[in-house]
């Protein structure tokens, strides 16, 4: 075919050309072919491509598909937008997904079935009893495992030949960009906005791109924010709203099939950057309301006045704003909760309180609580922290509490950070200076508490 296709291939028949074959007979008649079309600088490869290997020089050989990889991606194979090279794209593609839970278990279930040669899983909590409505990789055999682990493992049944990572870790400034480093793309999938702004700067020093999603109720979102191409999360989103204000699905509760319509759409987005197909979601935002059927685009561009982003911060300091209540960390409470040197209330409500709780807090429902400091019932009492779920309700009532003079804070990441934290120290022997009966009697307050939950059908989000 080079007579009938050379010219649409080489328009200047000035530049130079080195014409190749195996061994250098093919390659010569091809060159005096060239010469009679009116190319001026041509040259056949003595030896052709024999030679080269024979000389040790570089080369390699295509990959290409085996049987088995032919027949389970055949659907994907007969895609023109996808064919052998898209997929080949894929089986050496290394994603990142942050979060295993109602975005992140459709997302890497698609993942795994498209080929994703890499799906690396960040995540640092159990499978619960109240995930399993909407969480579709884990199974009522997982409660009580780690969630990075119960998706992985159900990822790698789908495509055994895959490599699934397993980080059961929480992400956080001080190691997302070494995890980062490992992935071309991320997919965040979690449920809280530190960990929303945490992925959107970490990918922006990475320079790799990120698809973000979330839902609540029967509503939903995808983007992409990649800054080498247009704008990103902080663009549409410069300031996270007040703690105070945020409801997420623990509190606010979400249909189950609005996280699987999410969550593939999710993948779906992924599977174009990857592959170089179709128009990637950036710049635009789809919002789907699951009630009404409908969808609509939102189109945003990036803020010429917005500050390039230089290096990772405190998030959850960022995210709790302007004049909020001081917050301790789980590290910090735990020997004082060990000690019973601290008044601990709960402002969750009766159901969470039911499910789990930490031994020695009192139990006091927010809209109680603001009730009851706006009577003056705490006024003059001594120190106060406050510990909800994950975090705004307690942030509401630390504020409450302090404006009346009350020294209050709050505990950051709520029951969920602190079961983790109590249950790492057990596994370290980390017991500082409260020794190690009192540290086990903590965790194992917090764990049996959520082991009533599940045996009662009341697992906390």
């Amino acid at each position: 075919h080079l007579e009938s296709q050379v010219e649409g291939r080489l328009g200047d028949k000035s530049a130079p050309v080195v014409v190749m074959c195996a061994g250098g007979v093919r390659s010569a008649f091809a060159a005096r072919t060239l010469g009679e079309l009116g190319y001026t600088d041509v040259v056949s490869m003595a030896g052709g491509f024999n030679r080269w290997k024979d000389e040790g020089r570089n080369w390699r050989v295509p990959e290409v598909l085996n049987p088995e990889q032919r027949n389970r991606y055949s659907r994907h194979l007969l895609l023109p937008e996808v064919g052998e090279e898209g997929q080949k794209k894929l089986l050496g593609a290394r994603v990142l997904l942050l979060g295993a839970g109602g975005l992140g278990s459709p997302a890497a279930l698609y993942l795994a079935a498209a080929g994703v040669g890499t799906i690396g899983i960040v995540d640092d909590d159990v499978v619960e009893l109240s995930n399993l409505h909407r969480q579709i990789a884990h199974g009522t055999a997982d409660i009580g495992r780690p969630k990075a682990a119960s998706l992985a493992e159900t990822a790698r049944g789908i495509d055994p030949g895959l490599r699934v990572i397993e980080h059961e870790l929480r992400l956080t400034a001080a190691n997302a960009l070494e995890i980062f480093a490992g992935y071309d793309l991320v997919i965040d999938g979690s449920d809280n906005f530190p960990t929303r702004y945490l992925a959107n700067d970490a990918a922006e020093l990475s320079d790799i791109p990120l698809v973000w999603g979330a839902i609540l109720s029967h509503h939903g979102q995808v983007g992409v924010a990649w800054h080498a191409h247009g704008p990103g999360y902080r663009d549409l989103f410069p300031q996270p709203p007040a703690p105070d204000e945020v409801v997420t699905c623990a509190t606010g509760g979400v249909l189950p099939g609005l996280c699987g319509t999410i969550g593939s759409l999710l993948a779906t987005e992924a599977l174009k950057l990857i592959t170089g197909i179709g128009a990637p979601l950036i710049g635009r935002v789809l919002v789907y309301d699951a009630l009404a059927g409908r969808t609509r685009e939102l189109a945003y561009e990036a803020d010429p006045l917005a500050a390039p982003v230089t290096g990772l911060v405190d998030y959850e300091l960022f995210c709790a704003g302007p004049g909020a209540p001081p917050a301790v960390t789980a590290e910090q409470l735990l020997p004082r909760v060990v000690a019973r040197s601290v008044r601990l209330i709960d402002v969750r409500e009766p159901d969470e309180w039911a499910a789990a709780r930490i031994a020695g807090a009192e139990h006091l429902p927010l809209d109680e609580l603001l009730r009851a400091v706006a009577d003056g019932a705490f006024d003059g009492c001594g120190s106060v922290t406050i510990h909800c779920a994950k975090g705004p309700r307690s942030v509401r009532a630390a504020r409450a509490l302090r404006e009346r003079g009350i020294d209050a804070d709050y505990l950051a990441g709520g029951i969920e950070g602190f079961e983790r934290v109590a249950r790492e120290w057990v596994v370290r022997g980390d017991v500082a200076d409260a020794g190690a009966a009192g540290a086990s009697d903590a965790a194992e307050a917090v764990g049996a508490a959520h082991d009533r939950g599940r045996r009662t059908g009341e697992g906390t989000e």
